[in-house]
């Protein structure tokens, strides 16, 4: 469990990544393989939400400034996921940017940043999706909305790196998550997915 109470969404591989980070550290070249095997797939998916077919290219540049910078990084396994999505978005904006695309705008509303949502609305939302279906489906959301569900869901970020990640409260991350998944499970006719009561799931601010 996580802070507060929330179910961290915890990789199995987490430490043999960490291990792997530690190693690549030192220059191990095999190492970073590793890192970059256990990475990548979630990266990936984070990016398609983001720019679509072009995520092959800006993963490539997000990895080449991950190489570069490794040295800088400090953490565990989970950490290491964060810190690369971090990278991966600085570049997929950038990219977005280049191609003079701006951008969908956020609508979320400032008073209920902290509405609390029950965890299961991930699995419920999108175990019936293949990858590609559920990607295309997330590109749809507000931007807030879809890249709070592709870094909680797709990156597994627990609330507090993801808000690390995009610059925001974890609060807001959950919100965002919460409706996008809400609007999600609309779409795909999963009944009950807002229906648990509130949850507490930790710090709001």
């Amino acid at each position: 469990m996580g802070r507060g109470g929330e179910p961290r969404r915890v990789y199995a591989y987490d430490g043999e990544l960490g291990a792997a980070v530690a190693r690549a550290q030192e220059g191990d070249e095999a190492a970073f393989a590793v890192a970059y095997r256990l990475v990548q797939p979630g990266l990936l998916g984070y990016l398609r939400g983001l720019v679509g077919n072009d995520a092959e290219d800006v993963a490539s540049d997000a990895w080449l400034e991950i190489a570069r910078d490794l040295g800088r990084f400090k953490g565990d396994g989970a950490g290491f996921r964060g810190w690369s999505a971090t990278i991966a978005r600085h570049r997929a904006l950038d990219h977005l940017r280049r191609q003079k695309v701006r951008p969908r705008s956020s609508a979320l509303e400032q008073d209920v940043l902290d509405l609390p949502g029950p965890h299961s609305t991930y699995d419920q939302a999108l175990e019936s999706l293949s990858t590609e279906s559920a990607l295309e489906l997330i590109r749809g959301l507000p931007r807030d909305q879809a890249e709070a569900v592709l870094l909680r869901v797709v990156v597994g970020l627990d609330a507090p790196a993801a808000a690390r990640v995009l610059g925001k409260r974890p609060g807001a991350v959950r919100t965002a998550a919460h409706r996008g998944l809400k609007r999600l499970a609309k779409q795909l006719g999963v009944e009950g997915v807002t229906e648990d009561g509130p949850r507490t799931l930790g710090e709001s601010k």
